[in-house]
């Protein structure tokens, strides 16, 4: 991280507390990804990216309220509100929102996650402005209104039947339980038909206020944008909504804590009616903190990150078992998952279960060869650059950096970690991480003897 010192513009000379700070966290050359922060009077921070050689940007509010957030009976309440922030303020119905930046082929949308939740809108360079207030009227204006609750419930119903109806889908919230169990972590982002149908406009609206405050916001852009001018649109925005009230408060701390994850070797089936088993495999993995996640990410991307890792090999190309067969990380703030997914005919579930189990506990025991590590470095250093291809990826990268990091990493500095990982780093994360007991999360039409089976993977 390259850092800047900080440049001090004061509303009232008399005031310290009113002083909207700007700093250069990273330097790019010839202006090109140079990454800079004000943090306004309020507490609101505003973070871009610059990229002059395109002709599109992204603009996005995070917001530090994720599912976790939420207490059983407000299970699905951060989505919800995700939801009705669209259907209209004091200043624009829900058409007038659509219609806004539709008039200009942009793109506005946004996604609920446990740990914040992201508005944002993809426009040419030119309609920015245009983005910017329609985007801050929605965060600041929301009127969540008694009838658009009722209207959006349905909604909401429909889009909790539709995840069900995917059992590929459906099965990481089967291991989110299987892992957590009945605590914020392990209760689905949606929320479940019962708590939907339970949460009222007034809960929704306290939900709001103490959860949308500006101490709670990051202001993310970028692309070919004039960092200045941003702040100033942003300042404007809030400033009409009478959002920044407080010109001493300060913003809110990443997350921290320590949460312990339920006993191994856990299994959970959930018996449907469908023509594959969906299974998930896995045990707990690290915080998105913890600085052996660079070996983490070297390790998964070996073992189930493409056509050349263990996993697609064994299961598939090799034996034909599964067509879709991959391992994966989540990172969160104090605790983290590895998983193998894989999903395969029922009757092919204890070996496609067997073969996964094998290749975890022999990659446990004696690591991978250095060659295998050597590609997977090489392999995620490209997916990572070719990630950041679009200006959505780099306002999604450094909101979500501000957010849940407090800090930014430049490109050269992320590719540079994970080249530093040696094959010691791969085989110590894979003992401590693969050599745990796993847990089994299952969705699909099994017998009952095959059922009673399943423990024997996690044994």
């Amino acid at each position: 991280m390259t850092s800047r010192g900080f440049k001090a513009t004061a509303r009232t000379s008399s005031e310290a507390r009113a002083v909207a700070r700007t700093q250069t966290l990273i330097k790019g050359e010839n202006g090109i990804g140079t990454v800079r922060k004000t943090t306004l009077p309020g507490g609101l921070r505003v973070v871009t990216e610059t990229q002059p050689t395109v002709r599109s940007a992204t603009f996005g509010i995070w917001a530090h309220v994720g599912s976790r957030d939420e207490t059983p009976a407000l299970n699905g309440a951060t989505h919800y509100l995700e939801h009705l922030l669209f259907k209209g303020t004091a200043r624009r119905s829900a058409l007038e929102i659509s219609s806004a930046l539709d008039a200009v082929g942009g793109e506005m949308n946004a996604f609920t996650a446990k740990e914040y939740t992201c508005y944002y809108a993809r426009v040419l360079d030119s309609d920015l402005p245009l983005a910017i207030d329609v985007v801050c009227d929605m965060l600041t204006g929301s009127l969540i209104r008694q009838e658009d609750v009722d209207v959006e419930r349905g909604a909401i119903l429909e889009e909790i039947a539709m995840t069900e109806d995917d059992p590929g889908d459906c099965v990481h919230d089967l291991f989110a339980h299987t892992m957590f169990g009945d605590n914020p972590l392990g209760r689905p982002v949606l929320g479940t038909v019962d708590t939907v149908n339970a949460l009222t406009a007034e809960r929704i609206r306290r939900f709001y206020k103490k959860h949308y405050d500006p101490t709670h916001l990051v202001v993310a852009c970028a692309g070919n944008i004039d960092h200045n001018k941003v702040v100033r649109q942003v300042r404007a925005a809030f400033e009409k909504a009478g959002a920044l009230k407080d010109p001493g408060a300060q913003p809110v701390a990443p997350r921290g804590g320590t949460r312990a994850l339920r006993t191994a070797g856990r299994v959970e089936v959930v018996d449907r009616s469908t023509e594959q088993a969906h299974i998930v495999l896995g045990m707990p993995g690290l915080a998105r903190t913890d600085e052996r996640r660079w070996a983490l990410g070297v390790l998964n991307t070996a073992l189930g990150g493409g056509m050349s890792s263990r996993l697609f090999q064994e299961v598939r190309e090799k034996r034909g078992l599964a067509y879709s067969v991959y391992s994966y990380t989540s990172g969160f703030a104090d605790c983290g998952l590895f998983g193998v997914y894989a999903g395969c005919r029922p009757s092919q579930v204890h070996d496609v279960l067997k073969i996964c189990r094998d290749e975890l506990d022999q990659v446990a025991e004696h690591g991978l060869p250095d060659d295998e590590i050597e590609r997977a470095i090489g392999q995620l250093q490209g997916s990572t650059v070719l990630g950041l291809e679009d200006t959505g990826a780099l306002m999604n990268r450094i909101g979500k950096s501000e957010l849940c990091w407090g800090e930014q990493m430049s490109v050269d500095d992320m590719l540079g970690r994970i080249a530093s990982v040696t094959p010691d780093d791969v085989r110590s994360v894979a003992r401590d991480i693969l050599g745990r007991r796993p847990s089994l999360s299952v969705i699909g039409p099994l017998k009952d003897k095959q059922a009673a089976r399943l423990h024997e993977a996690v044994a």
